[in-house]
């Protein structure tokens, strides 16, 4: 959600921290400012909306100084202004922050007793104005900071500039990732190392209730309990920080394309050199009497997904939850059971906050990644990476195509362990799997089609999505990308619940998305398909070939996909519901890669 970046540089700090801030714009925001130290000076700049105003105001309004922090806000508390905007500043002190102050009314009566009044709607001035109070009362800085950050509860990420003090960042979090960068001569703070990645290639990611001093010197870190401790500080790839669209007009069009690759890389991962066998850390899955999977948004459908592949691949019961219901559910973990959570960032705040609950009533704790050092990856027994590199684009693609490939990868081995696959079959399951990019790379070289009915999709204010067994998962998913950029409103079902109601919303107006690969439920979604063409409904048949062959009197339009096993469907299927998001939402003329009131990484509750 919010992107944080603090630099103690060799030079001027400005143009270095809206470069940061435009690294970080794939979160989400609604504003954006900068603040800095010179001569002692503090000042800060702040804009709503796009970073280019912010820069627009940094032409007329300049900003000198080599120490500074920046922001991109994604509004919580208070709506998106100027006033609202970070850096918030209260006397000598400016800070950013990311997450949730859940006890800032309690403060805020706290300091007006203290003759303090906040000005603004915002949860994250209590923080400056807690500190000043702290200095007010006689305390250095990094004292001030010490008892702020003690009395905060909730979930945050932080970091503190000081009018003054050219040499000094301190920064801390609590249930939102922060890390540290160490240059030659300079250290800077990062929401994550995306933003650092020009700067550095040497992070430091803080832990649950850190907090750091930082100077040019170096970063000295303080545990909750206030010991001062050692994190590892690792090299990262300057590939994984890598930000461009490649040649494309946006950043889901490169994803989407990347997609053969990424899988392709994830394979090579998880398969041994000849093919012939997966691998993965230790997990004993006959060990396992349940399966829960946790997860939010895109990540939840991969989890609908797998829950089909567990059951029939490997007998294995799974029940899947969606990760803010789940945390409050309290739900009984009977012995046996192990617990699954998927999400692209790693630090999904409600799938933490479930995977936490877990911790000591499930057997074994799985995790599947994007992020091999987030928080999710760290407090798991076991984390699998997706490998599918920096995401940008906010609606999710490469990563949850990445995600179905590696939970696919878990329901093989837990059937071939269970007894339920035989070495034959897991061989032709793995030869099928192995030959998945290449079908990929020919569903994306035949998406001409695409475009035009996108263009009358964008027509429409109500669009049904139906599938059916596997297909249903990606008609939701479907649902989702193309409500998340084009603004259209979309619901899916099963295809078998249409006459249960939503069939009452069937008329000429309302196309109708049907998945249906020629499988063995292809005949009952097909007569699904009458029934809403006998009602004068649209329907845009997405099928193979022989699906085509075998159903396309009456339909409005068709688009046809390769062939490939039924097994392997939804990774396949999931093109064509991205591709007609992407498209519709060109057609609408939307944001693509930013849709509006969303973030990439929700990291509050």
């Amino acid at each position: 959600m919010c992107g944080i970046v603090g630099v103690l540089g060799n030079h001027e700090v400005a143009p270095i921290l809206v470069e940061a801030l435009r690294r970080l714009e794939y979160r989400g925001y609604d504003s954006a400012g900068i603040a800095t130290v010179n001569n002692g000076e503090l000042r800060r700049r702040r804009a709503v909306g796009k970073l280019v105003n912010l820069s627009d105001l940094l032409v007329h309004e300049p900003l000198t100084g080599k120490a500074g922090i920046g922001h991109t806000r994604w509004a919580t508390h208070g709506a998106p202004s100027v006033v609202n905007a970070h850096p918030h500043r209260s006397g000598p002190v400016a800070v950013v922050h990311n997450g949730i102050i859940e006890n800032f009314r309690e403060l805020r009566l706290e300091l007006s007793a203290h003759g303090i009044v906040c000005e603004t709607e915002t949860d994250t001035e209590t923080i400056a104005h807690l500190v000043r109070m702290y200095m007010d009362q006689g305390q250095s800085p990094r004292e001030a900071a010490a008892s702020t950050i003690a009395r905060l509860e909730g979930a945050f990420a932080l970091c503190l500039l000081f009018e003054g003090e050219e040499d000094l960042l301190i920064c801390a979090r609590l249930g939102s990732p922060l890390a540290i960068g160490h240059g030659d001569g300079e250290m800077f703070v990062g929401s994550d190392a995306i933003a650092l990645g020009p700067m550095t290639n040497r992070i430091t990611y803080l832990e649950e209730g850190d907090w750091a001093v930082v100077t040019r010197a170096g970063a000295e870190i303080r545990d909750a309990s206030g010991q001062q401790v050692h994190r590892e500080t690792r090299t990262i790839s300057m590939d994984s920080a890598r930000v461009d669209k490649g040649g494309h007009k946006h950043f889901m069009a490169k994803e989407i394309a990347e997609q053969p690759i990424v899988i392709g890389d994830a394979l090579t991962h998880y398969l041994t050199t000849d093919g012939t066998d997966i691998v993965l850390p230790e997990i004993d899955f006959t060990a396992m009497s349940r399966m829960t999977m946790v997860a939010c948004g895109t990540a939840y459908y991969a989890c609908v997904t797998a829950k089909y592949w567990f059951e029939q691949l490997a007998q294995l019961p799974c029940e899947i939850d969606i990760a803010s219901e789940f945390r409050y559910r309290e739900p009984p973990m009977p012995a046996g059971s192990a617990a699954l959570f998927v999400s692209q960032s790693g630090e999904t705040a409600d799938t933490l906050a479930a995977l936490r609950y877990c911790k000591g009533k499930a057997d074994t704790i799985l995790s599947v990644v994007n992020v091999p050092e987030s928080s999710i990856a760290r407090e798991s027994d076991v984390a699998l990476p997706i490998l599918a590199g920096t995401e940008i684009g906010v609606a999710s693609t490469k990563a949850f195509t990445c995600q179905l490939t590696v939970l696919l990868l878990l329901a093989l081995r837990a059937g071939h362990q269970r007894g339920h696959i035989s070495d034959a079959e897991l061989g032709t399951h793995l030869n099928n799997l192995r030959a998945l990019p290449g079908v990929l790379n020919h569903a994306l070289n035949q998406t001409n089609g695409f475009e035009e009915v996108s263009a009358e999709l964008a027509e429409a204010t109500d669009i049904l999505f139906l599938g059916r067994g596997l297909m249903f998962p990606l008609a939701m998913e479907g649902a989702l990308k193309l409500k998340e950029i084009s603004y259209i409103h979309a619901e899916a079902y099963a295809s078998g619940e249409l006459k249960h109601g939503p069939i009452a919303l069937i008329d000429q107006t309302v196309p109708v998305v049907v998945l249906a690969p020629r499988d063995s439920l292809f005949d009952k979604t097909v007569s699904n398909m009458q029934e809403v063409m006998a009602r004068n409904g649209r329907v845009l048949l997405i099928t193979d070939k022989k699906g085509i062959e075998e159903a396309q009197d009456g339909t409005w339009r068709t688009i046809a996909m390769p062939d490939v096993d039924p097994v392997l469907t939804p990774i396949l299927y999931a093109l064509p519901a991205q591709l007609l998001a992407y498209h519709t939402a060109i057609a609408k003329g939307t944001d693509v890669d930013q849709p509006r009131n969303l973030a990439k990484s929700v990291t509050v509750e």
